[in-house]
């Protein structure tokens, strides 16, 4: 920086710039659209008022005129209250949206609020000027005078256009720039944050990068300037913006729970025929199966149908259309760059909190549903252990339906394996491939050998003889018929439909005709199978090498003029060689492939009736509550996949980053502002159900096919007991990626919950209620959250996390997490704010929600926002109070209130003056808390009926 700006420096907030702060973006070059082509700081001096006995509370509304016949609001300042002389930290920033050229006209109006709360306030006087004046000024600052309606002088206005001086010598000189390109007004630009992601910027720009371009989008931006300890000035771009995959996720994530439970009905009736008793139990089973597809196919056709906003507003969290759509989700970025040229990027993402609304609360939230539910099957359970403890009678512990549902996934995997690799080695006969057919029958000899080593199990044998005894041939087959028959009945018992057997063959009866011997036949048949083509694999090889040998002996005798007799050296012989490979192995693989398909089709068919008895008492419990898990779930998802793909992309120079990524997978910490009390309480109940689920999930990175937007978005596969994302990359990203990714890695998630309550429900549940929840997800988090890092201690070493200005080391967080989570103490914020910390310090992403992600959300990210300005950026302690009042009051999560209040139009476009929306102060913190929230509410009410 030149000495001059130092020295302006130390008197003011900002810097005397030079003439380069309009873009050549305006003419189409491609500049980063993330940065404003014209900024410029505001302070006002000698303020009048009417009233003598108090100091005005001001902000400056900005509007502008370019070729409309009217003036079009732009951006306001925050208020600064009590001083006729403020400064204000927001900076007025036009982007390239704008559409502004030197002939625009800029307005200053001068508001004084009388009574923020009310919302009256009056304009104490305002002032104009045009672009081309600013840059025509040698300083590029203009001190104007305000006037009134009345004319009168009422003060004067400073404006200060800004620029980074440290690329002023590489930049063009004014005076060498055209005014025109293409009849369009050209302008020169600010380049201090146009840097290409390299060495220096590890930056993705939200609307220039084609990347997250394809995901993000309707990004707002604020620009703020704030003080240093050090005398120097942070500038702050704080943006925010919607993503599509609020609705591209749950489209594909019903579709495929549409295909799951379809292929379910299609798993149960292809069981074959049962005794009538089984069949109707079947018939119910199936019914409700329909009912719930049927429910999937309307919210499937609702979600391609909806033609909205890429986000569903607060008001919508409880239509049943959009439930699987995440609730005002948004991602949040703040991006510092301070006096050594450096950027920092800080991203989270804000959700409403994933829960069911359609379904309500009154019954609580799944935490508990699960519980009940789970209690309900093991009474099950205990009856028929009571009930056929005299018998010898089957009855399924539940770590067999896990192993069952296991065996299901295996059976469809290494069968599909298996006639690939089938089809592989009949190839490599045709081919006459020796080496092709020696490492494709190694591999088939593995893939087979493993099926056999999964269905050579004692639970897939008795569950065969369980389907056995269930055909009506085997009750037709019976000498006399037991005068107390088999029966299965279907009650209601609370609402639930439950399934009750009666009769001697309760459940699987043992006593049948089968023996285990028969199934133990069938998987030998395969093995068999395989030792066959294995051993003629060997006949046709050990021929191949002796005909070589041959071959080599000839043409060594005809090299010595020697004379032996050929056999079978015509062009037929060699045909009838080359066929020979094929018609040698064709029975034998086809017999091996008709071994695998009988085995594995007993083995699923088992299985699948196991599970049938298992869910049959409680199936339409289960049902209901898998339904709602999934609605929580997909919200989950949804925010997840938004978070990995801005820290992917953000960190893809990253190597440190990288390694951890592919080698203990990915810390994805949410912060949770619900309180434990009435319907927030069961909120939280579901979402810490949703969250523990990401465990399942695991992401792909894949090359792109293409760089148009549809290809680049992220495909969702897999089903309830494990989802995979695909994240495609442009090629040139993919190429910047480490061999272990690129190598299709499966890439873990780490999900951690922090819950602090922080409303005036919380002080009721802290009085009256209990908080006993929010304290087991704390504590259950906290152990994953040292887990991790101990997982990362022994692997990695320190250097692949950021740098950070902290004194504490991530021992010492954790160790002082720890001490706040273990004690009782009310509303303790300090967790969420050490949280927060490690999580960034452990490269993790943040989630932050509330009920709604507005109101509670917004105090949470702007503190969270000022908070690290101040810890690791220097920014000046006493500006602190006046730095969040400002993100609160005009910065982007403002803006997130107006949408939810009226939609998607921009904030200058809206009747209801921004100044209304209150700034919220840190509830958290106040004694009078429910007091504090009523008045401010009442305000609000009062102010937005007043302006609507």
């Amino acid at each position: 920086m030149s000495e001059r700006g130092r020295g302006q420096r130390g008197q003011r907030p900002w810097s005397v710039c030079t003439s380069e702060m309009l873009g050549l973006a305006l003419a189409g070059n491609g500049l980063d659209p993330d940065e404003p082509v014209l900024e410029f700081s505001l302070a006002c001096s000698d303020l009048i008022t009417p009233s003598l006995d108090r100091k005005p509370n001001t902000f400056v509304a900005v509007s502008c005129n370019t070729s409309e016949p009217f003036w079009t609001k732009h951006a306001q300042t925050e208020i600064i209250e009590g001083t006729s002389n403020p400064i204000f930290l927001s900076s007025i920033a036009f982007f390239q949206d704008s559409h502004i050229n030197q002939q625009t006209q800029v307005k200053l109006s001068v508001y004084d609020v009388k009574d923020r709360s009310q919302g009256t306030m009056y304009l104490l006087g305002s002032a104009l000027f045009t672009v081309k004046e600013l840059l025509q000024d040698k300083d590029h600052k203009l001190h104007l005078t305000l006037r009134s309606a009345e004319n009168e002088r009422v003060g004067t206005i400073t404006l200060v256009a800004w620029q980074m001086e440290e690329r002023r010598d590489q930049r063009t000189p004014v005076s060498r720039l055209p005014d025109t390109i293409n009849g369009r007004t050209v302008l020169s630009v600010d380049e201090s944050l146009t840097e290409s992601l390299g060495v220096r910027a590890k930056y993705a720009s939200l609307c220039k990068d084609t990347f997250l371009r394809s995901a993000f989008g309707g990004t707002m931006s604020r620009m703020y300037r704030f003080p240093t300890t050090d005398g120097n000035n942070l500038r702050i771009l704080e943006q925010m913006a919607e993503s599509v995959l609020s609705l591209n996720v749950p489209r594909q994530f019903v579709k495929l729970l549409l295909e799951e439970d379809t292929a379910r009905v299609i798993e149960l009736e292809e069981l074959g025929e049962l005794s009538p008793c089984w069949e109707s139990l079947r018939r119910q089973i199936v019914t409700q199966y329909q009912t719930i597809i049927l429910t999937y196919q309307d919210t499937l056709n609702n979600l391609h149908n909806y033609k909205g906003p890429s986000f569903k507003a607060s008001s919508l969290k409880a239509e049943r259309k959009l439930e699987f759509m995440p609730t005002n989700l948004h991602v949040q970025r703040m991006r510092v760059q301070d006096v050594s040229g450096f950027d920092h990027t800080y991203d989270l993402v804000t959700i409403g909190a994933p829960a069911a609304h359609c379904q309500g609360f009154k019954s609580s939230g799944l935490r508990k549903l699960i519980q009940k539910f789970e209690e309900a099957k093991k009474i099950i359970y205990e009856e028929e252990c009571s009930a056929l403890s005299s018998s010898q009678s089957i009855v399924y512990i539940p770590q067999d339906i896990v192993r069952a549902k296991e065996i299901i996934a295996h059976i469809n995997t290494l069968k599909t394996q298996v006639s690939y690799y089938t089809e592989r080695l009949s190839r490599a006969a045709k081919e006459r491939s020796s080496n092709g057919l020696e490492r494709t029958l190694a591999i088939l000899a593995d893939k087979t050998r493993q099926l056999v080593t999964v269905c050579d199990c004692k639970l897939l044998a008795s569950a065969i003889q369980a389907l056995n005894a269930a055909r009506p041939e085997y009750i037709a087959s019976k000498v006399s018929p037991s005068a107390d028959a088999e029966q299965v009945v279907l009650r209601n018992d609370q609402d639930t439909l439950l399934a009750k057997w009666s009769g001697s063959n309760s459940r699987t009866s043992l006593h049948v005709d089968w023996h285990e011997e028969e199934w133990e036949k069938v998987w030998l048949n395969v093995d068999k199978s395989l030792e066959c083509i294995i051993q003629r694999v060997d006949k046709l090889l050990q021929k191949e090498r002796l005909h070589s040998d041959s071959s080599e002996d000839m043409a060594q005798n005809d090299q010595q003029g020697g004379s032996t007799p050929k056999k079978d050296g015509s062009p037929a012989g060699d045909e009838a060689s080359a066929g020979e490979w094929s018609e040698a192995l064709y029975p034998l693989l086809t017999t091996l492939t008709e071994c695998v398909a009988m085995m594995s089709d007993k083995a699923k068919k088992s299985m699948v009736f196991l599970l049938m008895q298992d869910s049959a008492p409680t199936i339409a419990l289960d049902l209901s509550l898998q339904y709602r898990r999934d609605v929580v779930f997909c919200q989950t998802l949804t925010a997840l996949i938004c978070g990995f793909i801005l820290k992917l992309r953000n960190c893809l120079r990253d190597d440190g980053f990288l390694r951890q990524l592919y080698t203990i997978g990915l810390l994805a910490q949410f912060e949770s502002l619900l309180s434990t009390y009435g319907e927030e309480l069961a909120m939280l109940e579901d979402m810490s159900v949703g969250i523990n689920d990401l465990r399942n999930v695991t992401f792909k990175v894949t090359q792109a096919s293409s760089s148009s937007a549809p290809d680049m978005l992220p495909v969702i596969t897999g089903n309830r007991d494990g989802f995979n994302v695909r994240i495609p990359l442009p090629g040139t990203l993919f190429d910047a990626l480490p061999r272990e990714i690129q190598n299709g890695m499966l890439l873990r998630v780490q999900p951690v919950l922090f819950n602090v309550g922080i409303n005036e429900q919380q002080t009721l549940a802290e009085k009256f209620g209990d908080t006993s929840l929010q304290e087991i997800i704390n504590l259950e988090s906290l152990a994953r959250l040292n887990s991790y890092y101990e997982q990362f201690k022994e692997v990695l070493p320190d250097d692949c996390l950021p740098r950070s200005r902290s004194q504490t080391c991530l021992p010492e967080l954790l160790r002082f997490l720890g001490q706040n989570v273990h004690a009782r103490k009310n509303k303790n914020v300090d967790i969420l704010w050490q949280a927060a910390e490690i999580c960034r310090r452990l490269n993790g992403v943040r989630f932050t929600s509330c009920k709604s992600a507005k109101d509670r959300t917004a105090m949470s990210v702007t503190l969270e926002q000022c908070l690290i300005l101040q810890h690791e950026h220097g920014m000046a302690p006493q500006v602190f109070t006046q730095a969040l009042d400002c993100m609160r009051s005009i910065g982007t999560r403002e803006g997130v209130t107006q949408k939810n209040l009226s939609g998607v139009l921009p904030v200058r476009d809206l009747r209801l003056d921004p100044t209304l929306l209150y700034s919220l102060p840190l509830l958290a913190l106040s004694p009078n808390l429910l007091f504090v929230w009523l008045f401010l509410s009442v305000a609000f009410l009062l102010a937005k009926l007043r302006y609507s």
